[in-house]
């Protein structure tokens, strides 16, 4: 007998996260807490889903780059698992729409473990349309090495290439679910 179940990654956030502006370096942008996939829960095979949404507002038309990240749970970004390539934005967008969803599956475990998957990235083009991109840009990057036999923290990260008060990005929903 075959029994399946999902579990929600947490602790949950209550809230949509702050909006984060004046940046270049890629940085954590996720609400907090963090969900996080605890250390030795992942199975081989068993699936990891992502989802994530919020807005982003600009001033001119610089790149973007969106994408989901682990790290230790009291660390930041350690590894990216699935990042967008550099978007450039619309100019002068006003709490645009983005959306992020990723599938991975764990084909190897422990210190050197893996996750492979893929995904899409839907960017705002105006407050109702929006053009996608695939997550991660490459196929090389869309194997991951996860190291399962520790806690893992799961966010979003975000890139712009101009630095400005207007250039920010907000996410308020991020999801990860494991599935047998």
């Amino acid at each position: 007998m075959n029994f399946s179940f999902v579990t929600a990654a947490d602790p949950f956030h209550t809230a949509a996260g702050s909006s984060f502006g004046s940046f270049t370096t890629k940085q954590d942008v996720s609400p907090s807490p963090l969900p996080v996939v605890n250390a030795g829960t992942a199975r081989i095979g068993q699936k990891l889903w992502l989802k994530a949404n919020g807005e982003f507002s600009t001033t001119g038309t610089p790149t973007l780059s969106l994408g989901f990240y682990i790290g230790t749970v009291a660390a930041a970004i350690t590894t990216d698992i699935a990042i967008s390539s550099l978007i450039t934005t619309g100019s002068g967008a006003a709490a645009w729409p983005w959306e992020m969803e990723w599938l991975g599956t764990f084909t190897a475990l422990g210190t050197a473990g893996t996750i492979v998957g893929s995904g899409e990235l839907k960017l705002g083009t105006s407050l109702t349309a929006w053009t996608t991109a695939p997550i991660p840009i490459t196929q090389a990057l869309r194997t991951v090495t996860w190291d399962t036999t520790i806690a893992r923290a799961i966010g979003v990260s975000a890139a712009y290439s101009a630095s400005s008060a207007s250039n920010t990005v907000k996410v308020n929903n991020l999801a990860a679910v494991l599935l047998n």
